[in-house]
This record gives C-alpha cells, structure tokens and sequence, in this order.
C-alpha cells in the first residue's frame, strides 16, 4: 500500500525502470544469430555492451531485445565500412590530391588485382633464375618514353626529391633560383627537404628575376647540385626572368656539376596536340638537364610514385643511395606504373584509354549536353527541397599542373529553395554538402556564388551518380 501524501491520499512508489538484459540473453535471441554469421560474435558482443552501457548512461531508456540488437547492428554497419571509400569527384578539379588524384585506367587495375593476392617476380629475374632488381619492370619503358638512360623508382615525387638531394648532394651546397623555393601541399617546403636531405641551400636572385649570371657567381668547390623547380600552384607574371635550362645545363657541364630539374607533373606527351594547355614534356626536359624528377599520379595518369630519370651514372649514384630501400615502391605500384605507360606506347589511342587525358581533353558541348540530360532527373529528386540549372563554369586541371589555366565546362547549381531566408543560405548549403558527403558514394561538389556546384566534366558513371543521388534524405535542408 502507497504511503500517504499531505492530503492523506496514497502514492504510489515511483514505477522502477525496466531491466536491462545481458548481454549473453540478448546474443542468445534469434535476431542476434544473422549477425554473428556476418561479423562474428566477439564483434556482435562487443556492439551489445556498447549499447547497453548507452543506456545506462541515461542516453537511452530502451530495454526490448529487438531493439537493443537494431541499435548493435547499426553500431556493427558503421564500424564495419571502410575508410577508404569510392567517391564522385564533382569539384571542378580533375587531380584532385584529397581525392585521390589521378583515376586509374583499367589495365592498371587489372594488372594489380593480378599480382596482388600472390607470389610474383617483383625481385626475380625469370630468365637467369636469380635475384633481380624491382625497377626492372619499368625501366625500360620510361626511358623508351622519355629518351633518359636509366630511372628509378620511389614512393612519389617528393621522396624523388630527397633522394636526389642526399645522392649528390649530401653535405654540400644546391644552387636554386630564390623564385622557385616553393611550398607545396601540406605545408612542405624545398629548403626543408633539402635540410633534411642534409645539404646546404645556397639562394641566386630575387624572387622575380634570376640570371645566368646569379649561377655563375654561386658554383664554386663546395657546389654539389643546381636545381630548377618547376613552378608548382602559382605563377609569377609581370616584370620576370629567369635563366634558360639550356644555358644552365651548359654551365654545369662546364662546371662539372648535375643539374637537375624537378619537374612536378610527369606530362609525357604534348599536351597541345590535344587542345591542352602547354606543359613542359620529360623528354624535354631532359635534352637540356642531367636528371629530371616526377610523379606518377598527376598528368601521367598512373599511381602514386615518383621517378628519377637522366644519366645512367646519377641514377646509378641515386640507386646505390641507402635512403632508396626506405623509399621503395611494391609490388601493386609497378604492376599499376607498368600497364599505364604500356598506353603511352599506342598514342593514337591514348585521349579513350588513359582517364587523365579523356576528362582534361572532355569538349565542353559534351559536358553540356551531359549536364542537361541530367537535369530533369536531378530536379525530379530534389523537388521543392531545392533548386537545380545547368551553369557554365571552368575545371581546374590540379595538382599543381598548370595552376592559372582553366578548362571550360559545365555543372548543375544546386541553390536553396525560396523558404529559405538569404541570410540562411550559407548554412543552408553546408547542410547540402553534408548530406551530399552522407550518401552511399558520397558526392563532393564546391560550394561557390551562393551554390553547390556538381562540374560533371569527371562525371562517367551518370547512373551510379543517379543511384546514390536517390538515396538523398529528403529533410537535410530541416
């Protein structure tokens, strides 16, 4: 019987929360056996305790089995999907180094799945039955490609950098234009990498104008290495000069030091030919210096890596280096590097079957025409939670290749509904992006001028694109 109140009514005992259930109750229910054939029942134990202690942390006031166990498998879901996760790259910037830069083409993909799983001959020479060396399997393409006498390979352009450096350089000094001291990605610099590289940094000129002269008053005794770097994200225009490569590769010789030039971007074609900007080729770059250093992933359309590529005697000197075994590549990024540069031995066919070139070369009425096709489902999607048009605008080819060029293409504007008050609109796109990033292949637009912008100009696979646009929670803008 409750005790009586001030009135001298019964009350009743507060009603006692139901009890939780242990965890061996609660894997022991039938809906709990499906997920321990899928994730195992540590894993499933685990989750269960995670929900129960939400629970008692007063997070929660649940107690049904069924329930408890929905909560456990969601838990299970999110914590089983990879981190590493396909994505639609609709920036406007073909390279993009967040997302991965360079996609691969088939053969490449195929190529790594094929050595992936199993032994392979990554150090073995098939022919003589004995230990061979790893940068057989593309040394030979690269300098058929680039007209160099020896390469090698490391784990990207940056690692190529150093090990020049510390191979020919370590404890003396490298001649570099004060223009091209560069930082790139990451907050890393050239003067770091050439301290940690244990040499001596020795400035010519200013930042806008370097002349022969400034190297020929620098090269001295203690002169290990000159070095062009190729300019990486800016641009410096106006009242400029700059010595040429040829007129710095003959002073060198004169002068018995390497001159290296670090080329960034591994472009080994003329991008001119396909209606492309000018970039400098590593052919070219090599007529006029003794070694050259670039990546893989950027306008050569490969995997990650850097390549060192000139004289037979430096990259000897480079190959010998200790700091080569500690910056190695595997065997999946020779396999990748090896299919992609076979490509560049049909260039007749190169723009359809290397990804790079087909999305940089795309003709803007194509991206168009996609954009409107596009259009009527995208807006059928959205209704009334937003606006959608096709605008013009540019791509960017990224990855610091040709950072003030611009490629015309088209996007699809996703802008705020007209409920939405403007001094909201801000917040209101953010929403947008999230719930874009929230999908199962996240999208990844810019938001610009009051807009989510979609530039399609990368955009292949339009019915993946619509399948997962589907999936769009139609309250994110709430």
């Amino acid at each position: 019987m409750g005790r009586p109140n001030r009135e001298g009514a019964a009350m009743n005992p507060p009603e006692a929360p139901p009890r939780l259930p242990s965890v061996d109750r609660l894997l022991g229910h039938d809906a709990a056996a499906a997920l321990v054939e899928r994730y195992g029942r540590s894993a499933v134990a685990d989750a269960v305790r995670a929900v129960l202690a939400e629970i008692r942390a007063g997070r929660a006031s649940l107690a049904d089995p069924d329930v408890l166990l929905a909560r456990a498998a969601r838990r299970l879901v999110e914590e089983n999907h990879p981190s590493l996760r396909p994505v639609f790259n609709l920036t406007g910037t073909v390279l993009h180094t967040n997302l991965g830069r360079a996609p691969l083409p088939p053969e490449a993909a195929q190529a790594v799945a094929a050595v992936m799983t199993g032994a392979s001959n990554l150090e073995f020479d098939l022919a003589r039955g004995e230990r061979g060396e790893r940068d057989d399997h593309v040394e030979g393409l690269i300098c058929r490609l680039t007209g160099a006498e020896a390469a090698v390979v490391v784990n990207n352009n940056a690692a190529a950098v150093l090990l020049v450096l510390n191979a020919l350089a370590m404890r003396r000094e490298v001649v570099v234009s004060r223009g091209e001291l560069v930082e790139i990605g990451g907050s890393f610099r050239v003067p770091d990498v050439m301290a940690r590289a244990g040499c001596r940094l020795r400035e010519v000129g200013t930042t806008n104008r370097t002349h022969l002269r400034d190297f020929e008053e620098a090269i001295h005794a203690r002169t290990g290495l000159v070095m062009k770097v190729h300019a990486s994200n800016y641009a410096i225009q106006g009242f400029t000069a700059q010595a040429a490569e040829a007129d710095l590769h003959r002073l060198c010789t004169a002068r018995g030091v390497p001159f290296a030039v670090d080329l960034g971007s591994g472009n080994l074609i003329d991008f001119a030919a396909f209606g492309l900007p000018a970039e400098p080729t590593v052919r070219a770059a090599l007529v006029t210096s003794d070694l050259v250093t670039f990546s893989g992933d950027k306008l050569l359309g490969a995997v990650q890596c850097g390549i060192v590529a000139g004289r037979c005697d430096l990259v000897a000197r480079v190959r010998k280096n200790p700091l080569k075994r500690a910056l190695r590549v595997d065997k999946m990024t020779y396999a990748a590097l090896e299919a992609t540069l076979r490509l560049y031995l049909h260039p007749e066919r190169l723009p359809e079957r290397l990804p790079t070139l087909r999305l940089l070369t795309r003709a803007r009425s194509d991206v168009a025409a996609q954009a409107e096709r596009l259009l009527p489902t995208v807006a059928g999607i959205f209704g009334a939670s937003a606006g959608v048009t096709v605008e013009t605008c540019s791509s960017q080819i990224g990855s610091g290749a040709l950072p003030i060029e611009s490629l015309p293409s088209a996007c699809l504007a996703l802008v705020p509904p007209p409920a939405v008050r403007r001094r909201a609109e801000g917040a209101w796109l953010k929403r947008l992006a999230g719930a874009l990033r929230a999908l199962p292949v996240p999208v990844i637009g810019r938001i610009a001028d009051g807009a989510l912008r979609l530039d399609l100009r990368t955009l292949e696979d339009e019915r993946g694109f619509l399948a997962t646009l589907a999936a769009l929670d139609p309250g994110f803008g709430s």
